[in-house]
Order: C-alpha cells, then structure tokens, then sequence
C-alpha cells in the first residue's frame, strides 16, 4: 500500500521555523532543548522546502500546459557601490 502524502502547511511550518530560531538565538535554553530545537528546525526546514519545490513544479506544468514561456531562476538585484 502506498503511503499517503501529507498536506504540508507551509504558512505554519515556516512561523514554527521561525519561532524555533528566535529561541536558540536568545541562549536561553539548555544544551538538550537546543539540539532538540535544532533537530526540529532541520525537519521544517525539510518540509518547507518541499512545498517549495511541489508549489515551483506545480506552476512549470501550468505555464507548460498554457504554452507561456520557461521559467527562469530568480536573480535579486544587489546594489553596487
């Protein structure tokens, strides 16, 4: 029997992610809680980045099926001095 996909809650996922480093770098928690919330923080990581990915193959298959142009990789603009 195949396994069944969980949906992931990106939004979710991410503010966790988020709470989870706002707690190591505070420096208030043990040696233990800390791995612990460092292990936590890989796993959502994980799982954020797996939406990410599903949700960027999700748009390449409709543009592909509206015969819209490629995707390309996004670049930000840095400014120069």
């Amino acid at each position: 029997m195949a396994r069944s996909k969980k949906k992931i809650d990106f939004e979710k996922n991410l503010g966790m992610l988020e709470t989870i480093v706002h707690q190591l770098e505070d420096g208030q928690l043990s040696l233990e809680d800390s791995l612990s919330a460092f292990e936590r923080g890989v796993a959502l990581t994980r799982e954020c980045q797996a939406a990410l990915n599903e949700a960027q193959q999700r748009v390449q298959l409709l543009m592909q099926k509206n015969g819209d142009s490629e995707l390309v990789d996004f670049a930000p603009k840095t400014d120069e001095i």
